[in-house]
């Protein structure tokens, strides 16, 4: 039998609402951070299968009003990314006639990408390029075509197989290392809770359905505050701030000083501040710099003492016991850091020495 053309599609399944998603506190502020601001540049997510990567990527579409949700398939051709032009249309018809890529099925959505360390380079670049500037760019044949393309890019890798290059690292925006949940409690509560939206998923988004719009509100009110220009302004004081953390932790060029300002202050708009604080800066530090940071530079050494005028705010980056850190963990005042140990030391003794004895003894045992 003959499918009909105009065939009913198919319903998707319901998707896991983004607010009921737990366990994972740096993926939800980093994906809500890049919502906020795509022009952050998007989120590089490395961590083992099993961590609610594609589900966050794909709640938070919809918490975008039902935006768009594309993946990348690595098999896929630049045309079939940027979108491409029909040279014969253009050359017959005397008009430009543009096949849009997967770049413009994007545009007010999200762009999703797995294992995007496996992608090629060109396609890389190409990608960054459009999310950083919201636009895309087809040149063929002297013939240029440029369309919108502002999206949520979303990325994610496993280092194991294999690493991108530090030029493609530091034009994403943010990144979040994800580790497996090894406290019972909080792990039980996870499973709990897909079980229970497994089980009944319309009951199961009926219980967050205010946690979501009130989530969704958040996200747009930020998103009208952000494109306000003259709204949250940062003070000089911050700049020094991120200045200090960013030589600290012997970045290359200033991206990460420009990221870490802009992801502050859609920090402090998401939270309906009515400025940018020394705390919105150290909470998104070690998402802007985690992937920066020179190998011999210390995680967190950086910006002690500092003040912005804040007096309740403790501006010191140093961490402490108490301090979690991005990835959710906890971690001592060195930050992993092992001391040397000193190594137990021995005079050796004098060769000419040693032989002599040894002959003078092997003498007397002879007579």
């Amino acid at each position: 039998m003959t499918p009909s053309p105009h065939a009913t599609p198919v319903n998707l399944p319901p998707l896991f609402p983004f607010s009921a998603i737990a366990g994972q506190p740096a993926l939800t502020e980093a994906l809500l951070l890049a919502a906020a601001d795509p022009a952050l540049g998007g989120v590089l997510i490395e961590g083992p299968r099993g961590t609610a990567k594609s589900t966050a990527a794909r709640a938070l579409a919809e918490l975008l009003g039902d935006a768009p949700f594309v993946t990348l398939p690595l098999s896929a051709s630049l045309e079939q990314l940027a979108g491409t032009l029909d040279l014969n249309a253009a050359l017959s018809g005397h008009a430009v006639k543009f096949a849009p890529g997967l770049l413009a099925r994007a545009h007010g959505g999200v762009l999703y990408v797995d294992e995007v360390n496996l992608l090629q380079d060109g396609l890389v670049d190409t990608l960054l390029d459009a999310a950083a500037s919201g636009v895309n760019v087809v040149e063929r044949d002297g013939i240029s075509q440029a369309h919108a393309a502002r999206f949520v890019l979303i990325g994610t890798m496993n280092s194991e197989e294999g690493e991108l290059r530090p030029q493609l690292l530091d034009r994403f925006g943010l990144s979040v290392q994800l580790h497996n949940i090894t406290e019972p409690a909080q792990r039980q509560a996870v499973v709990r809770a897909r079980l229970a939206f497994d089980a009944d998923p319309q009951a199961f988004r009926a219980r967050f359905a205010a946690a979501q719009a009130d989530q969704q509100a958040r996200l747009s009110a930020a998103r009208v505050r952000l494109n306000d220009a003259l709204a949250l302004p940062v003070a000089d004081a911050l700049h020094a701030l991120v200045s200090e953390l960013c030589i600290a932790a012997q970045v290359d060029g200033l991206r990460a000083d420009l990221v870490m300002l802009r992801a502050a202050r859609a920090l402090a708009a998401l939270e309906g501040a009515e400025a940018v604080l020394a705390t919105h800066v150290h909470r998104v530090a070690e998402l802007v710099l985690a992937h920066r940071r020179h190998p011999q530079a210390q995680p967190g050494a950086a910006a002690q003492g500092h003040s912005n005028g804040d007096s309740n705010q403790n501006t010191s980056s140093a961490p402490n016991d108490a301090t979690p850190r991005v990835d959710g963990s906890n971690t001592d005042a060195s930050w992993g850091a092992m001391p040397p140990e000193p190594t137990g030391t021995e005079r050796i003794k004098p060769l000419r020495p040693l032989l002599q004895s040894l002959s003078e003894g092997a003498t007397a045992k002879k007579a």
